[in-house]
């Protein structure tokens, strides 16, 4: 009787082992499925992944952060950026470390990407008594706070004997590579069994590829499905993540320009058109543009492909607005598919496409609708040059800002002047983030993803503190790429996780950071006014000395530049026009990390998507005017509809 070959190896160096030897392949594109790990040690997994990391550092690189959940944000972002098809491993210590990941476990999981979590966790055998960090429950002696990542997690299992790992990596990968069930896997590792040894089967570290499946349409439902939009008027298509993790961008302008649907993109869904077409509508919803929402209250058919439609694609359910509007789907997740009530087909976004392409051979939309949508964009595009218009001079004064009560500071710009510079200096390979804040609504609105200048929007989660660390992941996702990255954020953001500038300092990263400092958590600001019509606990201000109740005195006094300088950024403060685009042609080629400091002008916003977004006012309130905006708030709710 033979007996396989086997190898000594601690829990933590098996896990390690094993990851060296993990592959996804989608179609004929096959990669490493974990290229690099990264990390911050503790007590808790610095004697276990420690050693293991450097024991085989030179198969898979080790990169040292300075906060858990930034890294983690990392992993996610060089998933999304490669079309889910790499993450990283990440590993934390006990306790507070490995609680800084829950927060990008949740992220990751909400906006389906795959991400791999090493915490540690406390002592298996307990014989020490209770440890440093641990949660004592005296109902449940086996409930550790890594208990927190069950609810916000695809796949968690806690080893707590070296052989379970010979069941548990696999299954862990499969869910990795699922891209139906993706999002983080947790595998929680006591601080003692990291250290165990056993003789581990050698099998389990052969290469192995893991298929990413292309989930393949039935044919009964594309015959439904496209029977719907063969009998539409006023067809439209919104284009979500999907489009861009199956590759269907090719199969979508097949489709598009055959018939003549018009397409709007979600936040994930962000240039999923390739190029520009008398088709592509743009953003849509709470931050979409109002010819895109326009055109989706008039639509007559809805069809959704790769997206979850969550309140700001659908207006909190105000925005389809057709009484005889019906709805149908492509989506490899049958949750997602069946909303909406949709006549749905189950699979993979580009086959979906390319099948009902087929059925649709002889369909083209009415004459009728493709004016209405040329006229719709061509209004749009008016106001949208207005507003991004870099060269025109912001009057403060000027009688339409009277209400506003634009406060006096250096800047001279808009933000959306601001977006307007960038738009002008990217190129295709060009990569925009954006993930919380005014950037990814403004972005949305008015960014123009096609010609390859990417907008990587993060908003499913809508994560502040995603973005610095994500210029990382995307970084990693294309080594070779000389596009541009860039992170574009508020001066609330930046404030709020700035850290990893200097991982990507040590990393030789070039990345730049487009910081608009605008004194405040203003987009939250902005909402503020809309559902309690006065600003508390949002403008960046010192405590009032006549009036210690309020954060009412001069702007706080940051120098968001030297903060940028000392982790390790080439830094530029740039305030008028000229000044930014010398600094962001000049830097184009730069290496390592590049901070540019944009003063813009607080409280002024692009034009409105005229989209209702479900915000209660309160419903009592000592100060009068609440009363309207509670008015207003139930006046919209009667717009709401389920469609089922």
């Amino acid at each position: 009787m033979s007996h396989e070959q086997t190898v000594r190896l601690t829990v933590a160096q098996a896990v390690v082992k094993f990851l060296t030897h993990q592959y996804s392949v989608l179609d004929e594109d096959r990669q490493r499925f974990i290229p690099s790990a990264a990390g911050i040690f503790g007590h808790g997994n610095v004697a276990g992944f420690s050693q293991a990391f450097s024991q085989y550092a030179d198969d898979i690189p080790f990169i040292q952060g300075r906060n858990e959940q930034a890294l983690a944000h990392a992993g996610s972002a060089l998933a999304k950026a490669s079309n889910r098809k790499q993450t990283l491993a990440v590993t934390a210590s006990i306790g507070p470390g490995a609680m800084n990941l829950v927060t990008a476990s949740a992220l990751a999981t909400v906006n389906r990407l795959p991400l791999l979590l090493l915490p540690g966790d406390t002592y298996a055998t307990k014989r020490q008594g209770p440890v440093l960090q641990e949660l004592e429950n005296p109902q449940d002696p086996n409930l550790t706070v890594n208990d927190a990542f069950r609810p916000v997690s695809a796949f968690f299992d806690r080893i707590t004997r070296p052989e379970q790992l010979i069941t548990s990596l696999p299954k862990a990968f499969r869910v990795l590579a699922n891209p139906a069930e993706t999002g983080a896997v947790v595998l929680s590792l006591p601080q003692d069994i990291q250290s165990h040894a056993y003789d581990f089967p050698v099998s389990l570290f052969r290469d192995r590829d893991w298929t990413i499946r292309r989930t393949i349409p039935q044919p009964k439902e594309i015959d439904e499905v496209a029977a719907v939009l063969a009998s539409a008027r006023k067809p439209l298509l919104i284009a979500g993540g999907g489009v861009h993790y199956s590759q269907a961008r090719e199969a979508l302008v097949d489709f598009a320009d055959a018939t003549g649907i018009p397409v709007a993109e979600t936040f994930g869904g962000k240039g999923a058109a390739l190029h520009d077409a008398d088709w592509v509508l743009g953003g849509i919803g709470l931050e979409g543009n109002p010819a895109t929402n326009r055109l989706v209250a008039q639509a007559d058919v809805i069809l959704s492909v790769g997206t979850r439609l969550t309140d700001f694609s659908t207006g909190s359910q105000t925005m389809f607005k057709n009484p005889d509007v019906r709805f149908a789907s492509i989506n490899i997740t049958e949750l997602d598919a069946l909303k909406q009530g949709a006549v749905a087909v189950l699979s993979d976004a580009r086959l979906g496409l390319e099948a009902l392409s087929q059925k649709l051979s002889e369909f083209s939309v009415p004459a009728e609708w493709s004016t209405e949508i040329a006229e719709q964009k061509a209004d749009w595009a008016v106001l949208r040059g207005r507003a991004l218009d870099p060269d025109t001079a912001f009057d403060k004064q000027a009688p339409e800002n009277a209400e506003l009560r634009i406060p006096d500071t250096d800047a001279v710009i808009t933000q959306g002047q601001l977006i307007g510079l960038l738009q002008e200096q990217a190129q295709s390979g060009d990569t925009l983030i954006a993930a919380a804040g005014g950037p990814p609504g403004d972005l949305l609105k008015v960014w123009d993803a096609t010609g390859d200048r990417r907008c990587h929007l993060e908003f499913g989660f809508s994560c502040m503190g995603y973005e610095i660390p994500a210029g990382i992941g995307v970084r990693l996702a294309e080594p070779q790429n000389t596009g541009r990255v860039s992170v574009f954020i508020g001066d609330g953001t930046f404030l709020m996780n700035p850290t990893e500038i200097l991982t990507a300092a040590q990393e030789h990263l070039d990345i730049t950071y487009v910081i608009s400092e605008n004194h405040g958590f203003q987009v939250i600001r902005r909402l503020q006014m809309m559902k309690y019509g006065e600003q508390f606990g949002n403008d960046f201000r010192y405590r009032d000395e006549d009036d210690a109740t309020r954060l009412s005195g001069d702007y706080l006094h940051v120098d968001l530049g030297e903060i940028a300088s000392g982790l390790g950024a080439t830094t530029i403060r740039a305030t008028n026009t000229d000044e930014i685009r010398a600094a962001l042609d000049d830097t184009r080629d730069a290496h390592g990390p590049i901070a540019i400091v944009v003063p813009t002008i607080p409280l002024v916003d692009l034009p409105g998507s005229e989209v209702f977004w479900d915000v209660a006012p309160a419903e009592v309130a000592e100060q009068e005017w609440v009363s309207t905006l509670r008015t207003d708030y139930e006046n919209g709710l009667k717009d709401q509809k389920w469609h089922i």
